[in-house]
């Protein structure tokens, strides 16, 4: 997709919902844009084992399919989105790697750790973690915001990352990453999306302190901080809460449009390969232009 392609598809956004998160692919239209026919692969993560959560859409699936053409096997966390997740398998596999999908909710300790072992068993190695899962619900006061709803979101989002990266660490070494997903709202905030905001804000500082202990052992943790990104979560949340307000999903940015995800899947593979080899502790923003501290 070019970049006047990708203004078109934006214009092509009408309002839309859908009844549950995080969402269906299959569900969106337009439909996203995971990887460009012109990226090609070189090799940067050839023979590597990568870990996405979240990986059956969105930004998660373009991570994993670019890993993928960079020569890495992908394991494919979700939560229930199967033909979503068997979707971003048959990428991988497209690729000519191997995929392997793994179904369970992150906020549950136990399972991370045995999403983990199972991917060892299976592959044998691991060298690429990226938490990327998230769950966002819009309310406009923060008297509307539930104590469930501020549980659930600090378990998915912050809590579930923390769960995950303990049970990668022991089978990471000098050399791998661990790669996390916070948002451009950790450093502007959002008044729609203050529980959100707040926990993108936790991974930011997950990550710099991560970083910190994790650099004498040469393992490098950075994250990517997307602006407004066109994934099932839009319609799911935002939506849900006034499908007319998708017809204008990024139009706020100083580029006027949402991103795709294929926009962002080299940023991770970035972070991921040798290329960020000093580099650990830093955000990357993809965010339409906006200008942001950090």
């Amino acid at each position: 997709m070019t970049l006047e392609e990708a203004r078109e598809k934006a214009e092509e956004i009408e309002p839309q919902q859908q009844d549950r998160q995080p969402g269906v692919e299959g569900e969106m239209e337009p439909p996203a844009e995971f990887i460009r026919d012109g990226y090609e692969g070189s090799g940067k993560l050839e023979g590597k084992v990568a870990i996405v959560t979240g990986g059956d859409s969105g930004i998660g699936r373009a991570a994993a399919v670019h890993f993928a053409r960079e020569g890495a096997d992908v394991a494919v966390m979700y939560l229930d989105e199967e033909e979503d997740a068997e979707k971003t398998a048959e990428m991988i596999e497209d690729e000519g790697q191997e995929a392997l999908t793994i179904d369970g909710d992150v906020r549950d300790s136990a399972f991370c750790q045995a999403a983990v072992e199972e991917v060892i068993e299976e592959f044998g190695d691991l060298n690429v973690l990226v938490n990327n899962a998230a769950v966002q619900v819009v309310k406009t006061e923060l008297t509307d915001i539930t104590d469930e709803q501020w549980e659930e979101t600090f378990a998915t989002n912050i809590h579930g990352y923390f769960y995950m990266t303990k049970a990668a660490l022991p089978h990471l070494e000098d050399g791998d990453t661990v790669i996390n997903t916070t948002s451009v709202n950790a450093f502007e905030g959002n008044d729609f999306l203050v529980d959100y905001s707040t926990t993108k804000g936790a991974i930011v500082a997950f990550t710099r302190s991560l970083s910190q202990q994790l650099a004498p052992e040469g393992i490098r943790v950075n994250q990517v901080a997307p602006g407004p990104i066109w994934t099932p979560l839009i319609p799911a949340t935002i939506g849900d809460f006034d499908p007319e307000a998708v017809a204008e999903f990024g139009q706020d940015v100083p580029m006027g449009r949402p991103g795709q995800p294929s926009e962002l899947g080299p940023a991770y593979v970035y972070l991921a390969c040798e290329d960020s080899s000093y580099m650990s502790g830093q955000t990357l923003h993809l965010n339409g232009g906006s200008i942001v501290g950090g």
